[in-house]
């Protein structure tokens, strides 16, 4: 072999002979690609756990969320229950039969002889 011994040619690129420069071109072509490729592969399966962690995030949120909802929709319902039960009870209430006390009474009998006094004077003939 002529000019840099083989050794001193592996060690400096620049110095190999042509064929051995073409072989070492193509294996780091060769190299860099499966590099490439493992790093695609890579970049792949932490996309797909980056997106499965990001499933199950939203999982638990929504599961979190129709808790919440349903707590605050069962104290709802409960609070409208409940003023509907008053309602109830004050409709019943109203139309109760009512006893009038002495005082009630004399009132009503003073304004109906009022009304009746009113209708029955004697108006312009």
């Amino acid at each position: 072999m002529r000019g840099p011994s083989r050794a001193n040619a592996m060690t400096n690129p620049d110095r190999l002979p042509p064929d051995d420069a073409v072989e070492a071109a193509i294996a780091q072509v060769l190299d860099a690609e499966h590099a490439a490729r493992d790093a695609v592969r890579d970049a792949e399966e932490t996309a797909a756990a980056i997106t499965e962690a990001a499933r199950a995030t939203a999982r638990d949120l929504a599961e979190c969320t129709e808790r919440r909802i349903g707590t605050i929709r069962g104290a709802f319902e409960a609070r409208t229950a409940a003023e509907v039960a008053a309602l109830d009870a004050a409709a019943a209430a109203a139309g109760a039969p009512h006893d009038l006390a002495p005082d009630e009474l004399a009132r009503l009998d003073r304004a109906v002889a009022a009304l009746a006094a009113l209708l029955t004077e004697a108006g312009p003939g």
